[in-house]
């Protein structure tokens, strides 16, 4: 894994190219959906890379957009087999960005096989320097069939993590399902995934507004949905914040934390550098919204991605303790907590050596420095 020192990097990041995942289990409705997303004039200038897991690809024959702008890898899971695939297909596809004036697109949207797990897709977009300094996750997109769900979220530890990484949760097959199924499949992804919008397949300005608006962590009013405190613990009261019961099919659960001090920026940095490391494939998803002296920074890791910390303009509300929310497998409350005594470090800074996107990176490195 490269090393990234404080201070090597440049102060400014190039301009990126927005990367979107669109996943859901099989049958789900992922290639309509990605039809009527293309064919809306803000995605119209997607080029759109399509893992089809199977001797034939059919897919791809199904979507409509021009064949210079549709790349398919159908020789193995996005997630396992064919990830140097993605990761050559993405370098040549910057390549052709730049070379072309004007480009004839301007984002990437990838769909995934239906059995792929997005957290090694994610990190090949975001562990890569040479990709990481160009492209930048703009969110995932996860489609969940409401008459199969229940039954796949039991059987398949791929659909689960679908659920749990993604931004944007998408409800079809709606108007099949009868309404007390619908609203089963609602509370069951909201106990996976709290900090995910849930709207139907259809609601278009819900999609478009993930797929093309900054991430919404940067938006300070939606923090508290982002990191999935309901209004009640927006504020919530002095001490640990409740453990959420695991998920009695998946063993998935949710841990709540907050810290009644200021951390520190060095502190930060060891810290999302342990963490990955430590916890492993237990560690599905952290989000947090940490009291980095004085500053509200908003934190985001899938499982070993560090995705590129956020320093706010101001706090969302008047409460300026820290918040962490860990999902994952079999979580420890006492291990975590113990884990958050590293943020104290106040010491020399730190070299970076985890999978995070180095401009972004370099840039939160920048304000750290300034705000010391």
């Amino acid at each position: 894994m490269q090393q990234t020192r404080v201070g090597a990097l440049p102060t400014e990041s190039a301009p990126r190219l927005p990367v979107a995942i669109v996943t859901g289990f099989l049958g789900s409705g992922k290639t309509s959906l990605l039809n009527r997303l293309i064919a809306a004039p803000q995605l119209a200038r997607s080029l759109v890379v399509i893992n089809e897991f199977g001797a034939i690809g059919l897919d791809h024959l199904l979507i409509d957009t021009p064949d210079d702008n549709l790349l398919l890898l159908d020789n193995g899971c996005l997630c396992c087999i064919n990830r140097g695939d993605l990761v050559e297909t993405l370098h040549n596809t910057l390549r052709r960005w730049q070379a072309e004036s004007p480009p004839a697109f301007d984002r990437i949207i990838i769909e995934t096989s239906g059995l792929a797990d997005p957290a090694p897709i994610i990190q090949s977009v975001v562990g890569d320097r040479k990709l990481s300094d160009r492209l930048r996750m703009q969110a995932v997109v996860t489609v969940v069939d409401c008459i199969n769900a229940e039954q796949q979220l039991e059987s398949h530890p791929e659909s689960v993590k679908q659920v749990v990484v993604a931004d944007l949760l998408l409800l079809s097959k709606i108007d099949l399902a009868d309404a007390d199924t619908v609203a089963a499949v609602r509370a069951r992804i909201t106990r996976l995934n709290a900090g995910a919008a849930i709207v139907g397949v259809d609601h278009s300005a819900a999609i478009m507004s993930v797929l093309t608006a900054p991430p919404a962590v940067s938006d300070v009013h939606a923090v508290g949905r982002w990191l999935g405190f309901s209004p009640a613990h927006a504020a919530p009261p002095r001490g640990t914040l409740p453990r959420t019961p695991a998920d009695h099919l998946s063993a998935i659960q949710s841990v709540s934390l907050h810290l009644e001090r200021p951390v520190y920026w060095n502190g930060l940095t060891l810290w999302l550098q342990m963490l990955p490391a430590l916890k492993g494939d237990r560690l599905l998803r952290v989000k947090g919204l940490l009291n980095v002296e004085g500053r509200p920074v908003a934190v985001h890791i899938v499982h070993a991605v560090v995705h590129e910390p956020q320093v706010l303009e101001r706090w969302p509300d008047d409460d300026h303790r820290s918040r962490l929310v860990f999902i994952g497998l079999d979580l420890q409350r006492e291990e975590l907590e113990a884990g958050l005594d590293v943020l104290s470090y106040a010491g020399s800074p730190v070299t970076a050596g985890f999978a995070v996107e180095p401009a972004a990176y370099a840039e939160f490195l920048n304000v750290a420095t300034r705000m010391r």
